[in-house]
């Protein structure tokens, strides 16, 4: 299913058909796909090239993997992104590398690879739902993490599904047309709150 962004200005069609469906077909992701999405994110820009990000993978080629990253999913999310045949987990590294100083932009540079990583899988035919619904504790301590991460947000992967395999009331979201704020209401040119009107020279 394709539901490509309706526009106000021209943008990139990798960028206008990239969405978060929670329906996805029971098709397995091809190994060759997944590391693809790695190297996409791999290449994603950080300060100071810091590379602050790590990606715990679960997939259904490996059920006890993908069930201890589902486990970790609050009850909303588990209704149906159990059936994603990939779960990430994105982690952050709080601190610099060498001078073991806080990395204030950690959590942007993280975001910044996960996006890679999901529009790469748009280019690939793939679908992607980020959550923030994922028990923090449970992921840090049933998966390993070690101090000085901290879990950012679980990534479900696969190939696009059905609508009709989802609950009523998620099926009506996943068919409803999508929707953005204006950018008149989050550009400001100048200053706080200054118009968003535009230079021509």
């Amino acid at each position: 299913m394709e539901k490509p962004a309706d526009v106000t200005h021209p943008i990139h069609a990798l960028l206008q058909r990239r969405w978060s469906p929670r329906a996805f077909a029971d098709r397995m992701v091809e190994p060759e796909q997944l590391q693809s999405l790695f190297e996409a994110a791999r290449w994603a820009p950080s300060s100071n090239n810091e590379q602050p990000w790590h990606f715990i993978v679960g997939t259904k080629a490996d059920p006890s993997a993908h069930d201890r990253l589902v486990a970790c999913l609050k009850e909303g999310n588990r209704k149906w992104a159990f059936r994603a045949p990939v779960l990430i987990l994105s982690v952050a590294r709080l601190n610099l590398e060498d001078e073991g100083a806080p990395n204030r932009h950690a959590w942007h540079d993280t975001g910044m690879a996960a996006l890679s990583l999901c529009l790469q899988a748009t280019a690939l035919g793939l679908v992607t739902h980020q959550m923030a619904g994922f028990e923090i504790e449970k992921a840090r301590t049933d998966l390993g993490i070690p101090a000085g991460y901290e879990p950012v947000a679980m990534i479900a992967v696969g190939y696009p599904g059905d609508p009709a395999s989802l609950p009523d009331y998620l099926r009506e979201r996943e068919l409803k047309p999508r929707e953005r704020k204006a950018v008149t209401e989050f550009v400001s040119h100048g200053r706080w709150n200054g118009p968003p009107e535009w230079p021509t020279r």
